[in-house]
């Protein structure tokens, strides 16, 4: 699979998401369940490239291998994952795989008692920013591997 267009060329339609993803890192959602999030919506989407970028961005953070090993299957690995991760990662799955019923209201009230309203609301924001992201990684067949977390 080679990359079919380097979208990157246009920079200036893109510096919403940009933005948007600079402000999320700014918010008051930690930075590992920040790529836990990234990491898990990747994976629903199958997004290679980005799937290779948040592992290395989670691992720089200071992520175990483990737990990114562990993060596709985390209802089976609940012991490795906070009650916070939890409800962050079962939001994130409901709200990418939306479906004919939206979000259950079970999944809402296990996100609304681990997270103020700012901070779902700052959680919504990065599931759909990161859903935007692999629309691109996927529709382009971005190639991973290119990708180099900041030291």
């Amino acid at each position: 699979m080679s990359t079919r267009l380097d979208y990157s060329k246009y920079s200036s339609l893109l510096k919403p998401l940009f933005a948007m993803h600079a402000q999320l890192r700014q918010s008051s959602l930690e930075p590992l369940l920040i790529e836990l999030v990234l990491l898990r919506v990747s994976q629903i989407n199958g997004c290679a490239y980005c799937i290779d970028m948040h592992t290395k961005d989670a691992r720089a953070a200071g992520e175990t291998e483990q737990r990114l090993y562990l993060t596709q299957v985390w209802r089976e690995a609940r012991a490795m994952f906070s009650e916070r991760e939890r409800a962050a990662l079962a939001w994130a799955e409901a709200v990418t795989h939306l479906g004919d019923h939206g979000v259950s209201d079970e999944i809402y009230a296990q996100a609304a008692a681990a997270f103020g309203e700012e901070e779902l609301v700052q959680l919504n924001m990065l599931v759909v920013m990161i859903n935007s992201w692999n629309r691109f990684g996927v529709t382009f067949q971005m190639e991973p591997g290119r990708y180099q977390a900041a030291a």
